[in-house]
């Protein structure tokens, strides 16, 4: 299925096509003649006319999709822009976002294949978005203090479930899902590998993007963090913390590819990810880990058992992988006095327990219902808010409680409850592949729900489009009939002959 184009397209592509690649090449010799910048010309043009030959290809969803989830994963948001003049930073995934929006939207009206799907979890969405819409209404003069940010903010959210919906009603047979799973599994075995080189050398690859993409544009220097003695590796996540949360909820999805389809190398791309989760040096992506674990306890408990004996081999691995990670993760988890204490006597804004009362007293209470606005605490200046506007919270959850208030979370809470029961449900009682893969976002979309409470999740835009398009290949998934269904429609549709002694011969 692709995006429908021009009427006649049949007749004319080829000539358009080989017309616009002469072109291409006629404008890049002349670059090399007149000595312009041939390395930023080349990439563009070698582009064009790629996309010219196979825009066919290039425009099918299955394309669209993997282009998007690979952005998405393997260029750093905030740290690269396309040029432009527009009054904002206009980054690659933004761009693909705006066109696959504005491509489906389209497609809706005009092409009679593509149609908007109902999901298990749309009720709550709506139900959340309208909350996050009267949370606005209700805060005028807040919301225009800081409205480029909650423009902003808006259309982040707007993006995370187009991309939803795009995933969880174009993705309608169970090839296409698992294409976009290895995709997935595929991009994220790739930062793991960074991460890992990153964590040992401290090069990272991803900061160094413009000698491989020359019109890329670096919009400021990279974040740098340590813990202990250990460099954490960011990859091409905005924060050491993101990445180890990315990488994690990939791990069920690498798991349903090595146990459910056996394919060749999947244990090899489970151990990746967790190594690269693990370089992180991150308490966040040690918690969600023991999150996807307790679901696969629950739902996958056997076969999980049967994992046991690899532990002590896979730490052996981690200590040799990455030295001196399982130490200082343990420093950082049991440090001296307690984690509880360290947090507690943590100035406002670095400790999330220190911070909890202060925030809830300032910033909860006057508006609990419906809270102070949704985007409009801006904790860290940017370009269009210069003075911070409340602390730094690391608790994603305490952050929709202070701007969408008691009802606001418990939709949210609500949108994520109902599509965990119905994923896990769904997958506990299905023994195939679709059972596994069912698992596999259930334990992925908990171990996010768990994490939002030691960062704020919905500032790293990585790792919640992460968050959404799991739960778009999860509700695609629930779409399809089981495989025990399918087999007994089979049967019904195509009845066995009857035997002898059936036939009464």
């Amino acid at each position: 299925m692709r995006l429908k184009v021009l009427v006649g397209e049949e007749q004319r592509g080829p000539a358009v096509s080989l017309a616009i690649v002469l072109v291409a090449i006629a404008l890049l010799g002349f670059t090399v003649l007149t000595g312009s910048r041939v390395e930023v010309v080349a990439p563009i043009l070698g582009a064009v006319a790629v996309f010219a030959v196979g825009y066919r290809a290039l425009l099918s969803w299955r394309s669209l999709l993997t282009i998007t989830f690979l952005v998405i994963l393997l260029i750093p948001i905030r740290r690269y822009t396309l040029p432009s003049s527009l009054p904002f930073h206009l980054e690659p995934y933004r761009l693909l976002a705006a066109f696959i929006a504005v491509g489906w939207l389209t497609s809706l009206l005009i092409d009679r294949r593509v149609r908007l799907k109902s999901t298990p979890i749309d009720t709550p969405l709506l139900c959340f978005y309208f909350v996050v819409l009267l949370s606005l209404i209700v805060n005028p003069a807040r919301v225009r203090s800081v409205e480029p940010d909650v423009i902003k903010k808006l259309m982040f959210f707007a993006s995370f479930f187009i991309l939803y919906y795009v995933i969880a009603s174009i993705a309608g047979k169970q090839r296409d899902i698992d294409f976009l799973v290895g995709v997935l599994v595929l991009g994220g075995c790739i930062v793991s590998v960074a991460a890992m080189i990153e964590s040992r050398t401290q090069y990272n690859v991803f900061d160094h993007l413009t000698s491989v993409i020359p019109f890329l544009k670096e919009s400021g220097p990279p974040h740098i963090a340590i813990r202990g003695a250990r460099l954490r590796a960011q990859a091409s996540a905005q924060h050491p913390i993101a990445l180890g949360a990315v990488l994690v909820m990939l791990v069920p999805l690498a798991l349903y590819r090595a146990h459910a389809l056996k394919r060749p190398l999947g244990w090899l791309s489970v151990a990746l990810l967790s190594l690269g989760a693990l370089s992180t040096v991150s308490r966040t992506a040690v918690v969600m880990l023991g999150v996807v674990l307790l679901v696969y306890l629950l739902l996958r408990t056997e076969e999980t058992k049967k994992l046991w004996p690899l532990l002590i081999p896979a730490l052996a691995a981690v200590h040799i992988i990455l030295p001196g990670t399982i130490g200082t993760l343990k420093s950082s988890l049991f440090p001296k006095g307690g984690l509880i204490a360290q947090q507690q006597n943590a100035p406002v804004g670095s400790g999330r327990i220190a911070t909890l009362g202060p925030a809830l007293d300032a910033e909860w209470k006057p508006n609990p219902i419906l809270g102070e606005g949704f985007g409009t605490r801006v904790p860290v200046k940017d370009d269009y808010v210069l003075v911070p506007n409340g602390p730094i919270l690391d608790d994603q959850w305490l952050g929709v409680v202070l701007e969408v208030g008691v009802v606001g979370t418990f939709v949210f809470g609500w949108l994520i409850v109902r599509f965990l029961r119905r994923a896990g449900s769904a997958g506990k009682h299905d023994r195939s592949p679709r059972g596994w893969l069912l698992v596999g976002v259930t334990a992925s979309t908990a171990a996010y729900a768990v994490g939002m409470f030691t960062y704020d999740a919905f500032s790293f835009i990585q790792v919640t489009f992460m968050f959404f398009m799991l739960m778009g290949l999860g509700s695609a998934t629930l779409a399809l009939q089981p495989e025990e269904a399918r087999e007994r429609a089979r049967s019904r549709a195509y009845p066995a002959p009857a035997t002898p002694q059936q036939s009464g011969a």
